[in-house]
């Protein structure tokens, strides 16, 4: 069981390294097996930043339905964990996802392709607060 002031693991590291190259399909699968054993608030944030990356993965491959859909539930299970978690901004990354996903509900189905490039999401590694150390 992890929780979320534990260090990142070196499969979280992977993730976060997929998630930022775009490879939102390999994020993924590398969260999933990290998702599946866990409990409570870790559980929670593997999820949700897994179902923020296959969102992504659906938009480039033009599923604006799954897409938006995803944005959405990934952003409300990261809500349900601290602003940091495991070395992660995760309000930095919510807020993230959901401008994504209000461009997306702008643009509608038949623009999602001229979604600007520097509105999808990025994970952040960040120093713990104070009373986390």
């Amino acid at each position: 069981m992890r929780c979320c002031e534990d260090s990142p693991s070196r499969q979280l590291l992977e993730a976060v390294r997929q998630f930022n190259t775009r490879g939102w399909y390999e994020c993924h699968e590398t969260l999933e097996d990290l998702w599946v054993g866990e409990e409570g608030e870790a559980r929670y944030f593997y999820q949700g930043v897994l179902q923020v990356a296959v969102a992504l993965h659906h938009w480039r491959n033009g599923n604006f339905g799954g897409a938006v859909t995803l944005l959405e539930g990934g952003a409300a299970y990261l809500r349900r964990v601290p602003a940091v978690c495991q070395w992660v901004d995760v309000a930095a990354f919510i807020a993230a996802a959901d401008r994504v996903r209000e461009a997306l509900i702008q643009l509608g189905k038949e623009r999602m392709a001229s979604l600007d490039p520097s509105l999808i999401p990025v994970l952040r590694v960040v120093s713990l607060p104070d009373d986390c150390k």
